[in-house]
């Protein structure tokens, strides 16, 4: 049922990561975050109303089949949850692989603004044009100390 909660919640899911991408702060993301959440249990609660016997017997053979949870022996219990998913929510799994194909999101929210840190405005901080015309422009350190040249780093 992850993929089809996946597919679910598309959206809400990608807005969140858009923003976690974007603000690199996850506390800016806190409201995307809770919609995720809340998309989730929302669609958790509609597969508990409808589907619960089936949910619950998938969910039993994966954790009794083996000790890493292999899907294979339980083909038959998730074809049965998925078939009453689709029968009552009519979500249907997604095909393999679509979670790795590249999409585009479209979002309403602004682009958050690049603040720059307050050093980057004083002075002694701005990049040259170009070097001073009393800059020694001398080559000899030039490669590794002791390698390419025997001064060891000193000019």
């Amino acid at each position: 049922s992850s993929g089809i909660n996946a597919e679910y919640c598309e959206t809400k899911n990608n807005e969140f990561m858009l923003c976690r991408g974007e603000t690199d702060d996850p506390r800016k993301c806190l409201k995307e975050g809770a919609e995720v959440t809340s998309c989730s249990l929302e669609f958790f609660k509609k597969v508990k109303a409808t589907c619960a016997a089936e949910f619950m017997s998938y969910t039993a053979c994966l954790e009794k089949s083996s000790g890493e949870m292999h899907f294979t022996e339980c083909r038959k219990t998730q074809a049965a949850m998925d078939n009453c998913i689709q029968k009552n929510l009519d979500l249907e799994r997604p095909h393999y692989g679509y979670h790795c194909l590249p999409k585009i999101h479209e979002t309403d929210r602004p682009k958050p603004e690049e603040e720059m840190p307050g050093w980057m405005n004083s002075d002694k901080a701005r990049k040259l044009g170009e070097l001073p015309k009393d800059f020694p422009k001398t080559y000899k350190a030039w490669g590794s100390p002791g390698v390419h040249n025997s001064n060891f780093g000193n000019i």
